[in-house]
């Protein structure tokens, strides 16, 4: 009889150990009414986690894309930015055809452009961010979010030839002449017009007269007074 209640106690041990109580799981309804509810108070990260939840539960319910957009969205608000890449990420793995994926692209552009660093430093984020709205421009050129990235694409580029002559300043002054000249033709020859492209211009006169070739230099500085004549750039000519 002990042993038969000894056996007993043990099972009931055994039972409490292994049978913990779950919280019962949130009809997705539920996890949207509350993933909703943290975010209307702002409190974006937990929105996001919610949201995250709602689409991994129910990956086949017509509101999954929906959810992570909210999530992505609500990781951009946080300022998550790594957060938001991996959600958008995830998006247009799942949903490429998306009626959404014009704005999905726009917060992969400005996730990219918000960590956008000081000009003297490698510039890799604004490189991401210049080819993911051009995607943009060029896949959905009329879509509502086109204009402003074409907008940022003009400050990045600007911001990347900014970095390109930082570097070419340097190399100017230890007298490292070929590497000027190829970052400032890289300026002159980028496609499109930026602040730096008349600097360029002028630096490439000084760097082709400083090793000898007055010819280059001449042509350059022709080029500058032709595309430039009111720069103040152009007014420097000697």
């Amino acid at each position: 009889m002990k042993k038969f209640v000894m056996l007993s106690m043990l099972a009931a041990v055994l039972a409490g150990c292994g049978g913990t109580s779950t919280e019962p799981e949130k009809t997705l309804p539920e996890i949207y009414e509350t993933a909703y509810a943290k975010f209307n108070k702002e409190n974006y990260k937990q929105a996001a986690e919610e949201f995250i939840k709602a689409e991994s539960q129910f990956p086949a319910s017509p509101w999954a894309s929906d959810a992570l957009i909210m999530a992505a969205y609500s990781q951009y608000l946080d300022g998550d930015f790594a957060g938001t890449l991996l959600t958008t990420d995830r998006f247009m793995r799942f949903h490429p055809g998306h009626n959404d994926v014009a704005y999905v692209l726009y917060l992969r552009g400005m996730s990219y452009y918000r960590q956008v660093s000081d000009v003297r430093r490698e510039p890799g984020m604004s490189a991401y961010a210049l080819n993911t709205f051009q995607q943009l421009v060029t896949r959905f050129p009329n879509s509502p979010y086109a204009e402003n990235a074409r907008n940022k694409i003009m400050i990045l580029k600007n911001y990347i030839a900014g970095k390109v002559m930082y570097s070419a300043r340097r190399d100017m002054n230890k007298k490292n002449w070929t590497s000027a000249i190829n970052r400032l033709q890289s300026i002159v020859t980028g496609g499109q017009e930026t602040v730096m492209t008349a600097e360029a211009m002028f630096r490439l006169t000084e760097a082709y007269t400083a090793i000898g070739m007055s010819e280059q230099a001449a042509g350059y500085a022709e080029m500058l007074k032709l595309n430039f004549p009111d720069n103040e750039w152009t007014k420097k000519l000697k």
